[in-house]
């Protein structure tokens, strides 16, 4: 089914299409997958987890390749515009729509592959902060029970 609503309301419509033919969410890859990662957290001391965190934070907040590229092609091409224009100018076979419709395709492959690691990023660390807060209830829980 074509949805313009995005990746959370496919996957929606995925888990009620699971929940329709009867069959457990848990065992969905994308639920695995996730799993996985919180499974891997789970055992790592506060202080590493805190450490994790802060080196995803900064991936997360940095502007990244992607977006100075995107930015920067086009004034780069403005720059040398004498240079592409008399490149392109001597051409009869539109070697200039190739080029434009290659930079077009690695500008949206990138763009989406950018936004796909920041959303990942964004998973991480919320697994990281629910590890670190159970890990402090723990220890509250504990201390109260050595009183």
């Amino acid at each position: 089914m074509f949805s313009l609503r995005g990746d959370a309301h496919k996957f929606y419509l995925k888990l009620k299409k699971e929940v329709r033919k009867g069959r457990k969410i848990s065992n969905l890859k994308e639920i695995q997958e996730l799993k996985e990662i919180y499974k891997f957290y789970s055992p790592l001391d506060t202080l590493t987890l805190k450490n994790i965190h802060f080196r995803m934070t900064k991936e997360k907040t940095g502007s990244g390749l992607i977006p100075i590229l995107v930015s920067t092609i086009p004034w780069i091409l403005f720059i040398f515009s004498n240079q592409v224009q008399s490149f392109f100018e001597n051409d009869d076979s539109y070697m200039w729509l190739l080029f434009v419709g290659i930079y077009i395709l690695g500008v949206t492959f990138s763009v989406a592959v950018h936004f796909r690691e920041k959303a990942w990023a964004t998973v991480h660390m919320q697994m990281i902060e629910e590890v670190i807060n159970e890990n402090s209830k723990s220890q509250n829980t504990s201390l109260r029970s050595d009183d």
